[in-house]
């Protein structure tokens, strides 16, 4: 899906990149799926701020979204396919034989009419969700199970995806996004193709306000600070900085902060590239 980059009539539009919604079909949300969104602020229940850099934006409201796709063996048609403020990815929305409306993750591709099924009767195309027992080899897959009817949990932003590689007795191989291979049981589910929207990441918002508006507030750089605040704060002039490092004194180049005695450690092949 293309993006659109914008005249440059005012600063902030100058560098400004935007979506250019063109998969959009629809602009109000389904009323019987959505859910009220409470704003922490970043403050826990005593009112004390836990979280920075959380505060204001615009008010929105939580679009139910169905990660299990657990109505198997009816079929449902796509009635419209549209924005989701609490994600990245757009959502489309199903309606099944028997009257039932559900939100999904939309993946790339995916039309208005087209007909989708989840269950091992599903065949193996683009939106239908199946067990990793079921799907060809070599198949790119999203929004995938970490343990069985848990619901999805793997490759649910914009534009992320897997691909199934093996299976070996109730294991699975999966290449994971982020180059990692691990194994999956076959009884999870997965999403057939790429999740939708993956222009996502070339959008430029150009200016502040704009990150304002998406309940981001301000932060200041480590080396602006002074050496009470932050590890690499301090210094005379610019003369300041160090080894890059977060304000509890963790590195954050190269540095390993995975428990080597984790359970799941087992289960992962090789890991992430760094």
């Amino acid at each position: 899906m293309p993006v659109k980059k914008l005249k440059p009539i005012t600063p902030a539009q100058r560098f400004r990149i935007v979506n250019g919604f063109e998969d959009i079909t629809h602009r109000k949300p389904e009323k019987s799926l959505l859910e009220p969104k409470k704003r922490t602020g970043g403050r826990n229940n005593k009112g004390k701020m836990t979280t920075r850099h959380i505060g204001g934006g615009h008010k929105k409201r939580y679009r139910v979204i169905d990660f299990k796709r657990d109505k198997f063996d009816i079929s449902a048609e796509v009635k419209s396919i549209e924005y989701d403020p609490n994600r990245t990815a757009f959502i489309a929305l199903l309606e099944y034989k028997d009257g039932e409306k559900r939100y999904i993750i939309a993946p790339s591709g995916l039309k208005i009419g087209q007909s989708l099924m989840s269950g091992p009767k599903a065949s193996p195309e683009i939106g239908n969700a199946l067990y990793l027992s079921d799907i060809p080899l070599g198949t790119i897959i999203s929004n995938i199970e970490m343990s069985p009817n848990k619901g999805a949990a793997i490759a649910r932003s914009a534009g992320s995806f897997a691909q199934l590689m093996a299976r070996e007795g109730k294991f699975a191989t999966i290449k994971l996004p982020s180059g990692e291979s691990r194994l999956i049981l076959v009884t999870c589910m997965a999403v057939i193709g790429v999740v939708s929207n993956s222009d996502h990441q070339l959008l430029v918002s150009g200016k502040a306000g704009r990150s304002r508006w998406l309940g981001k507030r301000p932060r200041t750089r480590p080396v602006a600070m002074n050496p009470v605040d932050h590890p690499m704060g301090g210094g005379e002039g610019r003369a300041s900085g160090g080894h890059p490092r977060s304000r509890n004194g963790i590195p954050a180049k190269g540095y390993r902060t995975r428990s080597k005695t984790k359970f799941s450690n087992k289960f992962i092949i090789e890991r992430r590239k760094n």
